[in-house]
């Protein structure tokens, strides 16, 4: 995407291109700076103009708002799968060991310099540790990028995970709302901390036996290891995670996997929904499976997009 277009209505008649873009663009002011300086950054009717000019009923406001800078990662020529994608975003499927930046290292960056080229911006959006599984977003230009990043913890964009616990936790839905810090450690720990930011996590047990949970998760902040940090603070460390308390010799990375995001998209207005199946280790911690309809929930793979009318 490189320009955004709006047609004035009459309702808006007589208003600044400036207002335009902050209320009905969604633009942030560091964008539109940006625009200001660039030669045919903000256009109406194609001339030039400033954000103080007027405009007038059946008007056209166009903004570039596209990247100069593009992808300046190392290319690496590592598949990584795509569930749905189109000028401005892509929903992709992270696996285990793969960072999102990391010079050295197998990273989504690399992996989309190659995949895209190096034109094309790479902004992630729901970052996803290294050792997490499954959906992640990524943004193709800052504009996008910043209606995503102010929609993440909202209803317009939800994002559930599943993770397999030690141990079950009692009650088995609720919320858990301990605050986050970081821990004064040499190992980039977190901890609940009375300090610290709030955040919250939304929890239900799917299926508990032998001593550990399936358990399904949704996030309403972003904190660093958040769900890692509160499942071990009531008592259910995440199965394969050395760091905050729950080695297994199954699997040496925490069984967390980004299953589900809804959202609606920043510039079409229409749903995407897209889900994927967690990885065969993972699943592999749940033998002897539950059931059929457990087992075919968790294989489901699908992508859909409603138009916004």
């Amino acid at each position: 995407m490189n320009r955004l277009t709006l047609t004035v209505t009459p309702a808006q008649d007589g208003r600044t291109v400036g207002s335009l873009m902050r209320r009905e663009l969604s633009m942030a002011d560091g964008l539109i700076s940006s625009a200001k300086f660039r030669e045919n950054g903000i256009l109406v009717n194609g001339r030039r103009v400033r954000v103080t000019d007027r405009v007038h009923a059946g008007d056209t406001l166009s903004v570039d708002v596209s990247d100069r800078d593009g992808n300046h990662a190392a290319p690496l020529d590592i598949p990584v799968d795509t569930l749905w994608e189109d000028d401005c975003l892509a929903v992709l499927y992270k696996p285990a060991g793969i960072c999102v930046y990391g010079e050295g290292f197998a990273n989504l960056a690399g992996i989309l310099a190659c995949k895209w080229g190096k034109d094309i911006a790479f902004h992630p959006v729901n970052r996803l540790d290294v050792g997490t599984t499954g959906l992640m977003l990524a943004a193709k230009d800052g504009y996008t990028h910043d209606r995503l990043r102010r929609m993440l913890h909202t209803d317009a964009f939800r994002r559930e995970y599943i993770a397999v616990t030690q141990g079950a936790p009692s009650p088995p839905s609720g919320v858990i709302g301990l605050p986050i810090g970081r821990d004064p450690g040499p190992d980039g720990r977190r901890a609940v901390d009375p300090a610290g930011l709030d955040s919250r996590t939304d929890y239900e047990v799917i299926c508990a036996r032998a001593g550990r949970a399936l358990v399904r998760l949704r996030l309403h902040t972003g904190r660093t290891h958040q769900i890692r940090v509160h499942m071990a603070a009531i008592g259910c460390p995440l199965v394969g995670d050395t760091l905050y308390g729950a080695a297994d010799r199954g699997l040496d990375r925490p069984a967390l996997h980004s299953r589900r995001v809804t959202l609606t998209h920043p510039v079409t207005g229409g749903t995407i929904d897209a889900s994927a199946p967690p990885p065969d280790d993972f699943r592999a911690l749940l033998e002897p499976p539950g059931g059929w309809r457990l087992r075919k929930r968790l294989c489901e793979r699908q992508t859909s997009e409603t138009v916004s009318e």
